[in-house]
């Protein structure tokens, strides 16, 4: 069964161009080292009618603030075993480790992602 990486994060508007580039090297390097696909969304309906539920909503859980985007992204693999072999491939990947950018800060705030892998349950492309 596959198996999901998943993020959720939060990204100033003014910072969205810089994490587009950002995120589109990632896709490059993730999909060269044999992910399967790579996703990058952008928050657009964060207060959907849920027929009268109350859930705990994208910007509630991100204490999304004005002026700020949350962004949900996912990268998918075969499996853990062959996540954990992209991902050793990727943290060794030169473009990865450029002393250049080393004290490039994030355009987004750490301290409020949110990251894990995941197993897949449920797969309708099957």
């Amino acid at each position: 069964m596959k198996y999901v990486d998943g993020f959720v994060l939060v990204v100033p508007k003014k910072k969205l161009k810089e994490y587009k580039k950002m995120a589109q090297g990632g896709a490059k390097i993730w999909m060269k080292y044999g992910a399967l696909d790579y996703k990058e969304c952008i928050g657009d309906d964060l207060k959907p009618n849920m027929g009268g539920f109350k859930v705990a909503t994208f910007p509630q859980i991100t204490k999304l603030k004005k002026g700020e985007a949350v962004v949900f992204s996912y990268i998918v693999f075969k499996s853990r075993k062959h996540r954990d072999q992209v991902n050793a491939k990727v943290t060794k990947d030169p473009s990865m480790n450029d002393p250049e950018m080393k004290n490039t800060p994030m355009p987004f705030d750490m301290k409020r992602m949110a990251y894990g892998g995941f197993e897949v349950l449920v797969d309708s492309s099957k």
